[in-house]
Parts: C-alpha cells; sequence; structure tokens
C-alpha cells in the first residue's frame, strides 16, 4: 500500500467511526426522548415547575 492509500484507509476509518458514533448517539436520544413523560417534556413548552 502506498502512503496515499494508508492515509485514505485513516480517514476512512476515523470518519466511518464518528459517523456510526454519532447515528447511535441520535438514535438512542431519540429512544429516551419518547420514555419522557409529557408533562416533563421541557424543550416542548415551558415548565412551571422547577
Amino acid at each position: 500500500m502506498s502512503h496515499l492509500g494508508y492515509l485514505l484507509a485513516g480517514w476512512i476509518t476515523a470518519v466511518g467511526v464518528l459517523a456510526v458514533y454519532a447515528w447511535r448517539i441520535i438514535q438512542k436520544g431519540k429512544e429516551l426522548s419518547s420514555k419522557v413523560p409529557e408533562h416533563r417534556q421541557r424543550w416542548m413548552s415551558p415548565s412551571q415547575d422547577t
């Protein structure tokens, strides 16, 4: 493999790992947000109780 090959392989691996990590974080956030009771979803509406 040439130097360019190693460079591309490293970049593709790094970007791929970060993309998979970001996708998992977003999926986990969606899963957890669906479990929050409606009256506790503060990002949806202002909450009077703190």
